[in-house]
């Protein structure tokens, strides 16, 4: 695995200041990058950030709605007749 380094210092105060590395999974990096069209891994990392802290919060009514699909897992029962393939054909048909 190839490691890339990302070393952010940032002033805490006037007399304060703290500087962090972080070791990145290269591979891991670049497929995020070729996913959000990011250039820099600071902007990468906020977004990370960004994302982590909005689906962990319970702040917005949406995200306390939404479920963890492990968490339905041999929940949902279907009936034997159920034909998931139709559904998706009449979903984009009224496209």
């Amino acid at each position: 695995m190839d490691i890339a380094n990302l070393t952010a210092i940032r002033q805490l105060s006037d007399k304060h200041w703290v500087q962090i590395t972080l070791n990145l999974d290269e591979s891991l990096l670049n497929q995020a990058f070729q996913l959000t069209n990011l250039t820099s891994q600071e902007e990468l990392v906020n977004l990370a950030l960004q994302e982590l802290v909005r689906s962990r919060s319970g702040s917005s009514g949406a995200s306390r709605r939404q479920k963890n699909l492990l968490d339905l897992a041999g929940q949902i029962q279907f009936t034997e007749d159920f034909d998931h393939k139709a559904l998706r054909e009449t979903r984009y048909a009224a496209d």
